[in-house]
């Protein structure tokens, strides 16, 4: 359990790194104004692929908040770099309820980045327009890749298996 607590906080510290790092980078690309130099482009492209990426690790806390709220039982991966997702949702010991509190958590949280987003950011800026153009391919990924899932198991289909959905390992 310990090791458990430990790769959270790992996680957690990893992506407050990346958001705070994220957060510099945008009062830095506000401060250069408008992507008129190699430099400049440079930085606005930085800005916005890592505002991105910020999207998506709010988009995976979303998921695991979910699970957590609903008392899901799920596990970390053995590292924080061994996986794209935050957390494995264990598939044999989960309810349907379950699965549905952890998807709409990842839906949830990535519906309200959106609109701090499209409100916040400043578009005129190139990182801005780069930046709310990956997300909404993002948002399109999640439509393909996890709604229909997501209806399926709402509408009585088994719980999904596959990398995010597994038992975990033995002890």
């Amino acid at each position: 359990m310990a090791g458990q607590w430990k790769r959270f906080f790992a996680m957690l510290t990893r992506d407050g790194l990346i958001v705070a790092v994220t957060l510099a980078l945008w009062v830095q690309t506000i401060q250069a104004g408008p992507a008129d130099s190699a430099a400049t482009v440079a930085l606005h492209l930085l800005t916005a692929v890592l505002t991105v990426v910020c999207g998506y690790l709010i988009h995976e806390w979303g998921h695991l908040i979910g699970a957590w709220l609903i008392h899901s039982r799920f596990f970390l991966p053995a590292s924080i770099v061994e996986s794209p997702f935050l957390f494995r949702f264990d598939h044999l010991r989960n309810s349907r309820r379950h699965f549905v509190w952890m998807v709409w958590g990842g839906f949830i949280s990535s519906m309200l980045l959106v609109a701090l987003l499209v409100i916040v950011l400043p578009k005129q800026l190139l990182a801005a327009q780069v930046a709310l153009g990956l997300t909404a391919l993002g948002v399109l990924a999640t439509l393909v890749i996890e709604v229909p899932e997501f209806w399926r198991v709402y509408r009585g289909a088994p719980l999904p298996s596959g990398a995010a959905f597994v038992s975990p390992p033995e002890a």
